[in-house]
């Protein structure tokens, strides 16, 4: 039961077969079991969750079915405010963090009827290392192997059936990462598309809420549920949310998807490259068309910008607790802030301009494709230790590193990363395609039918 879909269970609950109450019992039992090695969960809200089970029993026994995802146990990063349950961002800074309001994507779920099983472990600040004082999310199909970048909580748990669909935060390629190595889908919105209402920031112009789940067709139940214009919001786009399922089942018969083998290959490990080329191929074989493309050249240059717009909007969203209380920041976030707080105006506008320029050339070489195929990630899930983890900035992080990210969060483009298969060391690699603005619902169909081609989506991590 624990590595159904969202789109399975669903019918069930409708017609009265599943029990939500039942559904939500099952999974915090899980979460009992598994989580205390796992550590995917900062906050497990059990009373909550068995509340909102009944109350979503009780509304559909009476034929108030709010849709598809009425009594279905999910879970958000702990950078989603809940009022009365602490939000702590992973930061030792805000332990002591308990809201008086809910973000608005987490009062969209619940106005969907979703069961909210807890809040979910992460990098501190939604950066790259974890606060020493806080736990670390393991990957559930190795030990000790890196579970993605800051959501990581919501790879683990969705990977590991510990939540049905989890919300993950994407700045740098934070729902991407964790999903790609992980082996779960991961969804990143059009930036605008939901509502950053109550949500921790970390570079506000970068930042984007989306669904980690185990299916394409679920990451569009989720988005269709957190996605619309928000007052609380300004940076909301208005318009009209689309039917993010109505692609499904669609044929990619003309469907052109643009590839740059050499950007997409080199400098990747010989068998996750391999996977993603035939992952292509799978699509080549139902009748898309694969559109050789050459990324733009400014790429290289333009990913040195984003370590200084990254930092220097953090450093703006933690202006009342840093340098106050830096001693309460774990080395990498202190590092990351220290340099926010370093760079001048003039840097900052020049990383800008390189962006807008890098996002100018993008939509080029995008133009006669209906969206561009690479892999998710530079690299599968490798050996990590606490050290690395707990510790300062790495001295060989590489900003070319996040070539196949990076450049949709500067863009605000639409991803979606899908299960492809495993590299030679047994760990999931990933799929990504990428479309144009407010192109969520093809991108969706797209999964589905890469997973009704596939069977990748149907692995899941030894636990």
């Amino acid at each position: 039961m624990h590595y159904k879909t969202i789109s399975e269970l669903a019918p069930l609950i409708e017609s009265g077969d599943l029990s939500p109450v039942d559904l939500a019992q099952s999974q915090l039992a899980r979460i009992d079991l598994l989580d205390g090695t796992l550590k995917s969960y900062a906050t497990v809200t059990t009373e909550l969750a068995l509340e909102q089970a009944r109350l979503a029993e009780s509304e559909i026994a009476k034929g108030k079915y709010r849709g598809k995802l009425h009594g279905i146990p999910i879970a958000v990063k702990d950078l989603c405010n809940t009022a009365g349950i602490r939000t702590m961002g992973g930061s030792a800074v805000f332990a002591d963090n308990v809201p008086d309001h809910d973000a608005t994507v987490v009062v969209n779920l619940r106005n969907a009827g979703a069961v909210l099983l807890g809040k979910l472990n992460m990098t501190e600040g939604a950066m790259g290392g974890y606060n020493p004082e806080l736990q670390v999310p393991e990957n559930p199909w190795r030990p000790s192997y890196w579970a993605g970048a800051s959501s990581s909580g919501s790879g683990s748990a969705t990977a590991a059936g510990l939540a049905y669909g989890t919300l993950g935060s994407d700045t740098g390629g934070s729902i991407r990462h964790p999903a790609a190595v992980c082996g779960t889908v991961g969804l990143k919105p059009t930036w605008g598309r939901v509502s950053r209402y109550g949500v921790m920031d970390l570079a506000a112009s970068l930042d984007h809420v989306g669904p980690l789940t185990r299916s394409a067709a679920d990451a569009g139940i989720v988005l269709q549920a957190i996605s619309g214009l928000d007052p609380k919001d300004s940076t909301t786009l208005s318009h009209n949310v689309p039917d993010m399922l109505s692609k499904i089942g669609m044929s990619v018969k003309g469907l052109k998807i643009g590839w740059d083998e050499e950007y997409s290959t080199s400098d990747m490990e010989p068998s996750f490259a391999r996977a993603v080329e035939a992952g292509v191929r799978v699509m080549k074989a139902l009748g898309a068309v694969i559109v050789p493309v050459t990324m733009p050249p400014i790429m290289g240059e333009a990913m040195t910008a984003w370590p200084i717009i990254c930092s220097s909007e953090a450093a703006i969203a933690h202006a009342d607790t840093y340098p106050s209380r830096s001693d309460q920041y774990g080395p990498f976030f202190r590092q990351w802030l220290e340099n926010g707080n370093s760079h001048t105006a003039t840097e900052y506008a020049n990383a800008h301009k390189l962006r807008l320029a890098m996002n100018g050339e993008l939509r080029n070489t995008m133009r006669s494709i209906d969206v561009l195929a690479g892999p998710s990630t530079p690299k599968a899930s490798y050996p990590v230790t606490p050290e690395l983890l707990y510790g300062p900035i790495p001295t060989n992080r590489k900003p070319w590193d996040s070539r196949f990210t990076v450049p949709f969060d500067f863009s605000g483009l639409p991803t979606i990363a899908l299960p492809c298969g495993l590299d030679n060391n047994g760990m999931p690699v990933s799929l990504q395609f990428s479309g144009h603005h407010l192109s969520e619902p093809l991108l969706v169909g797209i999964g589905d039918a890469f997973e009704r081609a596939t069977d990748f989506h149907n692995l899941h991590p030894p636990v």
